[in-house]
């Protein structure tokens, strides 16, 4: 009978609190929006899992959670703590990556530039909500709606709000579909709209070659910082456009980027307990995270409407939606709102120049912070 009751005491039923119980009810929500209604279910399905599991009752009292040294939920988060994930995360978006878009319109990067704005706007934002510099600097990152780069930032400077930085990154890239377009509408006429912009040139092969080399030198040169993503983000790249690497390329885009993604996930909602995540700071961060997305998407599609009244040739301002750094979710979302003003209208490869540029801006805004508070 001591050991039936022993045995009794250790279960989740006598264990259970009303913060475990709102957040596994917050990973079911994560769950059904990533199965049912399709919102990134490759970052919300292994997402709302790992809240779940993170927040049963009695798995840290056993020595199983992510907190606890020696467990294999432990050493999996190693990967996200030290940042590891988040890079092999860039070689395999960089090896799905083409910048022929941006190669044949390099214009469309200062679109991708603009809506980095949303990050800076956030950092000043943590600022004045108390958050300490090193905190604010992770925290900004949020607004380029770039979960690896936030992930990466945090595990430097403000690992204590890891994963609750993590979870509102992932949470608004699975929500582009919902808060992008009714920004995007706002700031723009139905004129605006309809706008069919140019064919683009075609991209030779050397210039494809050429690119990944030469941005990366330019860009670390400007951020040393940022020399890890970078370096893995256009590795993958000249993977891809070598010729010669096909299948390192294919691996990394589908093989390894698959298995960090479910790992990613699982552990990053495996550490937002109920004592982590239900805390002031952490509303703070979501509310925080929900304004720079809107900053970010408007300053993308505002910058593209001035940058209208000096061209020729106009740009449709949807794509400067597509600046943040939610890839390709925000060029699609550019593509399905352009096409119900006219389903004639082809903007997603416009789309994908400002989308593959906010990457590239997000890592190199991670890369200045990290070199001006980090060191």
């Amino acid at each position: 009978m001591q050991e039936l009751m022993q045995f009794i005491q250790t279960t989740g039923f006598l264990n259970i609190e009303a913060g475990s119980i709102v957040m596994i009810l917050a990973g079911l929500l994560f769950v059904y929006l990533g199965i049912h209604k399709e919102y990134e279910p490759l970052l919300l399905v292994p997402i709302g899992f790992g809240m779940i599991v993170g927040n049963i009752p009695g798995v840290a009292a056993q020595g199983l959670g992510v907190e606890s040294e020696g467990s294999v939920l432990s050493y999996l988060y190693f990967g996200v703590s030290k940042g590891i994930y988040p890079s092999l995360i860039f070689l395999g978006v960089g090896a799905m990556t083409d910048f022929s878009t941006l190669i044949a319109n390099p214009r469309l990067i200062l679109l991708g530039a603009a809506a980095q704005f949303g990050i800076f706007a956030t950092f000043m934002g943590s600022i004045l909500l108390g958050f300490n510099i090193m905190e604010a600097a992770s925290i900004g990152i949020i607004g380029g709606a770039d979960g690896p780069t936030s992930i990466f930032l945090a595990s430097k400077m403000a690992p204590h709000l890891l994963g609750s930085i993590a979870l509102a990154a992932y949470s608004y890239m699975a929500l582009v579909p919902v808060i992008q377009p009714p920004i995007m509408k706002l700031l723009t006429t139905k004129k605006e709209r309809v706008i069919k912009m140019k064919a683009l040139r075609v991209v030779s092969k050397k210039e494809k070659i050429f690119f990944p080399i030469v941005a990366f030198i330019v860009t670390t040169f400007i951020a040393p910082g940022s020399v890890v993503l970078l370096a893995m983000l256009f590795l993958g790249n000249l993977l891809k456009e070598s010729g010669v690497t096909e299948r390192l390329a294919d691996s990394a885009r589908t093989v390894l980027v698959d298995v960090v993604t479910i790992l990613i996930g699982l552990t990053v909602g495996a550490k937002t307990t109920a004592a982590v995540f239900l805390t002031a700071s952490t509303i703070k961060i979501f509310v925080l995270g929900a304004a720079s997305f809107c900053v970010a998407t408007g300053t993308g599609v505002i910058f593209a409407k001035i940058l209208n009244l000096f061209l020729r040739n106009k740009i449709n301002p949807l794509i400067g939606a597509a600046g943040v750094s939610a890839v390709p979710a925000s060029a699609r979302v550019v593509q399905f709102v352009g096409q119900q003003y006219d389903k004639s209208n082809y903007l997603l490869m416009h789309a994908m120049a400002p989308n593959v540029a906010g990457v590239v801006g997000s890592a190199v805004a991670a890369g200045v912070m990290l070199g001006i508070f980090g060191s």
